[in-house]
This record gives C-alpha cells, structure tokens and sequence, in this order.
C-alpha cells in the first residue's frame, strides 16, 4: 500500500450489517469467498469495488441468501443484520427482515408492466399502504408512471429504475445494488447514482453497493471496501481510496505521470503490495 497515506478507521456509527470472517463455497468444491470481513454503518452508502472475478457478486448474494440458487453456501463465519444472525436464512426471511438486492442485469419480469413489477416488490407487505408507495416511486421514476406496456419494452435506463423501484417497493432497511451502471450510456449512468443518492438522503435507506464504475462509487459512497480473489485487500473512506494511488492506478485509470503496460496489472502484483 501506498506509504504516505494510513487507512483511516470506519466511521464510528452503529453497524446495520456485518459479515464476519465468511467462506463461501459452490457445489462443495469451489472457494470463492476465503474469510471475507465487511461492515456497513446504518444509513450510509458503502462501495464494494473489484475486479471481475474477486466475488463481489457472491458476497451479495450470500448476504441475500440467494447463493441457495446457485448450489452455494457460506461455509464458515456469520453473516449479522441488526444484531441478529441472518446466515443460511431463506431469501423470503431475508427480505421480510429488510434486505432487498437490486441483482445484475436488473432481471425484471418482462412479460409483466411496469405496475405488476413494482406490486411484486412489495409481496412480502400485508399493509394497505402499498399504492402510496407506488407514487413515491413514481415521485423518483416519473418515466415509469408513463410506462403502461409490458416491462420488456423497457429501455435498459428505465429497467434499472424499475429494479430500483421495485426494491423500495419492499421497504428495505438496506439495499443491496449489483452494478446498476452496467449497460448504460454516461448520462443515465449519471442520472441513476443521483437518484441512489437522494434515496438515500430523502429514505435514510442503506446501500452497499457493487460497482464497475469506481470514480461514481466512490463520488456516491461514504466508505468502501476494495477485494480481490475473495478478500478484503484495503478499505477506507471514500475520500481515502479516491486519493489512494493504487487505488488510482487499478481501478480509476491514472497512476502520476507513468502510464503503465496492462501486461503489468496482474492480481497478484497489487496484492503482494496490499498485503
């Protein structure tokens, strides 16, 4: 790691979730995730950054419970949410006690409108409240309310807001976002990070965010984690990675004057100098 900077220490507010020390496996043989730690402070915006590969996704999932789906399972550690373990749970418990994952690839249910999407959102709710939050949606999303044909006929813009709005649909307490910029043109990519951060500013909604994009992560979170091959390598304020010169050169595109050979940019290289 770069000697002229410490990494600061987590900002000192209650911890809505941890994940402590997990393993995770798929189909008894693959180890992904080897004694990943993280903490997400209640109602802050956290960045997960990575580089393909380095199971950003699977921790997300893991925290999700959605790992079931695809023959994994977290193997060792525990995973907390509001104090209370949430590890092995059922992904219909999970978002009862307030988790909702925004997956990759927006996965809305195309050959359903707009409406019956965001209605889904909410089948965990038994409460008369469900139209009021529809129009709160609306209030963020205005495209969507014009939107009355099948969700497939979406454009990729407007069915990353209908993932987002069929998340608050459920009344999370922390959203889980995996890579919302992804297949977005700058504009809109622009335009859905400031609407993650009004949600969180307006809602008090938590965000741990997965992202591609590490300059709009870290311009939209507080704290952020960076992993490589299934670990926590280095974490910090966002201001600290933003400014962290190997942060720089593998994930924001400059490293001072040099501009060096993608040969160079091996895991291994800045892993040996992180650790």
């Amino acid at each position: 790691m770069s000697a002229a900077l410490e990494t600061p220490a987590p900002a000192e507010k209650p911890a809505l979730l941890e994940v402590n020390n997990i393993e995770v496996v798929y189909n008894d043989v693959i180890l992904v995730l080897r004694g990943l730690s993280l903490k997400v402070p209640q109602g802050e915006i956290v960045a997960l950054l990575g580089a393909n590969g380095a199971g950003k996704s699977t921790t997300l999932k893991a925290i999700s419970g959605l790992l079931r789906t695809e023959d994994g399972a977290v193997t060792r550690g525990d995973i907390r949410f509001g104090g209370e373990r949430i590890t092995g749970m059922a992904p219909h418990e999970i978002v009862r006690r307030g988790i909702f994952q925004v997956m990759e690839g927006r996965r809305i249910i195309a050959d359903m409108t707009c409406l019956e999407n965001l209605r889904l959102g909410a089948f965990t709710r038994s409460d008369n409240q469900v139209g009021a939050d529809i129009d709160m949606v609306y209030s963020y999303f205005p495209r969507l309310k014009e939107r009355t044909g099948l969700a497939g006929y979406l454009s990729g813009g407007e069915q990353q807001m209908l993932a987002i709005g069929r998340a608050l649909m459920a009344r999370p307490k922390l959203i889980l976002m995996d890579e919302p910029s992804m297949g977005l043109s700058p504009l809109l990519v622009k335009e859905v990070f400031g609407i993650i951060r009004q949600i969180n500013r307006d809602l008090g909604v938590t965000i741990l965010l997965v992202e591609q994009n590490a300059r709009m992560a870290l311009g939209a979170a507080s704290y952020g984690y960076v992993m490589e091959q299934g670990k926590v390598v280095l974490d910090g304020t966002a201001a600290y990675l933003a400014e962290n010169e190997d942060v720089k050169e593998f994930y924001l595109g400059g490293h001072g004057a040099e501009r060096k050979s993608f040969r160079d940019l091996k895991s291994y290289r800045r892993r040996k100098r992180w650790l």
